[in-house]
């Protein structure tokens, strides 16, 4: 399967209620790359990179997680990022 990579926006409840250790563990268990980091806004920006399959599913489980309420979130399909490997937390600003 071909891969993408997605730059995504949550918005709503994201900090402050695991989202970002959540996705990191899951995206690694199912071999997604990139990474994740909570904005000063209050919002949380990811890039994730795999197939699409993989991706949504990531998604979805984040919308599923107990105290996580993502109003929204914007998405764009971005270039992938040759010899990227795992899946990490950058530093929050």
């Amino acid at each position: 399967m071909d891969k993408i990579r997605r730059h995504i926006i949550f918005y709503g409840r994201v900090q402050g209620v695991g989202f970002r250790w959540h996705c990191k563990n899951f995206a690694n268990a199912k071999g997604l790359t990139g990474w994740v980091q909570n904005l000063p806004d209050g919002t949380v920006e990811m890039e994730v990179q795999g197939t699409e399959e993989k991706v949504s599913a990531l998604i979805g489980y984040m919308e599923e997680r107990p105290y996580v309420e993502i109003d929204r979130f914007d998405s764009e399909i971005i270039d992938l990022v040759d010899g990227d490997f795992g899946f990490y937390t950058k530093e929050s600003w």
